[in-house]
């Protein structure tokens, strides 16, 4: 057994002492993924990257990128000028994820309607049970 794998035989996220469960948690941030889906267009900085997440704080928008960076996703690259310039773009396995991303992306466009409308039904039937009660 790997020493780095706490889950018996291959990888199960579903086990908390799992390494792909961390995974899987990095990837549940929604600013991992709007980063991630935004570098798909191509090499960005920090401002291009903060103009495009709309309410994304810069200590955010710091720490997410230095979370890819760590994980293999982002690859930054510092230029030597003055003022510094650094520019952020997806690894290989950055671009990977990014389709699947885009994907998953494309589903929650497409049923919004759907979402809302089953929300508005089960509000409505939220306050017909409390009027039942009362």
């Amino acid at each position: 057994m790997d020493s780095d794998n706490d889950c018996g035989s291959g990888y199960d996220a579903f086990q908390r002492t799992c390494p792909s469960h961390a995974v899987l948690e990095m990837l549940a941030s929604k600013w991992v993924y709007l980063v991630v889906c935004a570098l798909r267009r191509g090499r960005m900085r920090n401002g291009e990257l903060a103009r495009r997440l709309e309410g994304i704080t810069p200590k955010m928008l710091t720490q997410t990128l230095r979370i890819l960076e760590r994980d293999g996703l982002v690859r930054r690259e510092i230029f030597p000028v003055i003022p510094p310039r650094v520019e952020y773009e997806l690894t290989e396995l950055g671009q990977n994820l990014a389709g699947l991303l885009t994907q998953i992306r494309s589903w929650s466009e497409e049923h919004v309607p759907d979402i809302k409308q089953a929300r508005a039904r089960a509000e409505a039937n939220q306050e017909a049970e409390l009027q039942a009660q009362v």
